[in-house]
């Protein structure tokens, strides 16, 4: 694939480096305002006088439509520029981030996170496709060990900095701030980025497939929107007749992708490409895998609302996931040593470990105390170490298995994956701790549904390791270790 490159952009290391610095805003928004909004969920809940429901949806409106559109992005980028399209994402973004700022209702804010999810799929991924543009081989590997690092800063920064934001209440803005926080990032990228932000766009760039685009979208809506609405609303006869459909509309995908494959067109999912066992396998894994998503939401709420604990608290109480989610991965190169592909289903079960840790401790406590503090900091702990161990080498496993020419688009597949999966793991276990916990949401109840909810996770949890360990396995053509 051929790159058009103005030589301004390449011209020196340090605008080769500042030109990507102004990309990773790009890449570090959009999981920081993933994780950064499960702290102030209670807050929201109250300020807006939201339902269980539209909480859940304040999550996954926002993960449902950044996974749909995140291939779409990619592929706007190889067509328009990706200078133009990492702009206008960035722009989308801050106008999506002020709307949620500003809404005054929990239907605005929702609209709000639909339009961030959008906005972030356009922006994200033009900065890792770049890296290929902006960098020599010899400082691609640094480029993206950096790219990694801010993901995964985001992820663990997200949830104190939610909680210092509410607690200082600054301007008497409470939940409102970790949204509108956004705005001087989005402003300093027009006002001191623009200048060293290269234009590149693909020679050969994919059509877009809109079609695909859309049934992929009314695929995820007729599942999420029953299992977030369905509690709630009683299950009316026309939530189960979207979600008996989906299927339908799924195979009604499958052939179109396929039809479109024949054609000589390049379809959203390319079926011939996902055709190995092995490698749809893998994808599964990543589709069971980051339902450890709802821990986030339920675990905030289970806090705050039984333990009555601050949202700087709460945020603290994260701190445990975020640095065993920064230790995994510089442990991984030693545990492949030492497990070789094991390691991806390793991690998944300390992920499950922690959760089993989770459930016990809390189920041993009374209902409005404090768990005992060293097993909850455990759990917790584990499940952000096996996380750290998962996903990358997950990814890796996954993207190993593509064809010839094929990474690009698997690449794509299982990050859209993994943000289908978190979407699926707030409408199903954030359902489920709702669910368990009406109608009093007492302490005691708030707590029998975390239980719930994490035992749902530790057993997706297992699937997903067992999915992963099939995909994984040698292929049977490959030499075996002497």
């Amino acid at each position: 694939m051929t790159l058009s490159i103005p030589a301004s952009a390449t011209a020196t290391p340090s605008r080769r480096w500042l030109a990507f610095a102004v990309l990773l805003a790009g890449a570090f928004l959009p999981p920081l305002d993933f994780f950064i909004v499960n702290v102030a969920l209670p807050s929201i809940a109250q300020g807006l006088r939201a339902t269980p429901a539209q909480i859940e949806w304040v999550i996954a409106a926002y993960a449902a439509t950044y996974a749909v559109f995140l291939i779409t992005g990619g592929r706007l980028g190889d067509l328009f520029g990706r200078r133009r399209v990492f702009l206008a994402g960035m722009a989308g973004f801050g106008m999506a981030s002020l709307i949620c700022g500003l809404a005054p209702s929990p239907s605005v804010l929702i609209v709000g996170r639909v339009l961030q999810g959008l906005s972030a799929a356009a922006m994200a991924p033009q900065g890792l496709a770049s890296i290929h543009a902006l960098f020599p081989e010899q400082e691609r590997s640094r480029a993206l060990a950096v790219y990694g690092a801010a993901l995964g800063f985001a992820a663990v920064a997200a949830q104190v900095l939610g909680g210092v934001l509410i607690a200082a209440d600054v301007f008497g803005l409470q939940w409102r701030a970790i949204f509108l926080i956004n705005l001087p990032i989005v402003a300093a990228v027009f006002l001191f980025g623009m200048p060293f932000l290269p234009d590149t766009r693909s020679a050969t760039p994919a059509s877009l497939d809109r079609p695909g685009v859309l049934l992929c979208a009314l695929t995820l809506a007729l599942l999420v929107v029953p299992l977030v609405q369905g509690r709630e609303l009683g299950w009316p006869w026309w939530l189960c007749l979207m979600l008996l459909s989906a299927p339908l509309v799924t195979l009604g995908f499958w052939r179109h992708e396929a039809a479109l494959e024949r054609s000589g067109g390049t379809p959203l999912l390319s079926p011939q490409l996902v055709r190995s066992p092995r490698l749809l396998a893998g994808l599964l894994s990543a589709l069971f895998f980051y339902v450890v998503s709802a821990f986030f939401l339920t675990f905030s709420v289970y806090l705050q609302d039984a333990l009555g604990a601050s949202p700087v608290v709460t945020g603290l109480m994260f701190v445990p996931f975020g640095v065993g989610f920064l230790v995994g991965p510089l442990t991984t190169p030693i545990a492949i040593r030492y497990f070789g592909r094991w390691v991806p289903t390793l991690g998944m079960l300390l992920e499950a470990l922690g959760c089993l840790i989770l459930a016990i401790t809390v189920g041993f406590s009374a209902a409005s105390e404090r768990p005992a503090l060293v097993p909850l900091i455990t759990g917790v702990g584990l499940l952000g170490f096996g996380q750290g161990w998962a996903l990358p080498t997950l990814i890796r496993s996954v993207i190993d298995r593509a064809p010839s020419g094929g990474s690009g688009m698997v690449s794509g597949l299982v990050n859209s994956a993994l943000q289908i999966s978190a979407a699926l793991g707030v409408a199903v276990f954030g359902g489920l701790f709702y669910a368990v916990s009406a109608p009093t949401h007492s302490p005691a109840t708030l707590g029998r549904g975390f239980i719930a909810a994490l035992l749902g996770i530790a057993l997706s949890l297992g699937l997903s390791a067992l999915l992963a360990l099939y995909a994984s396995a040698p292929r049977p053509d490959s030499p075996k270790s002497p």
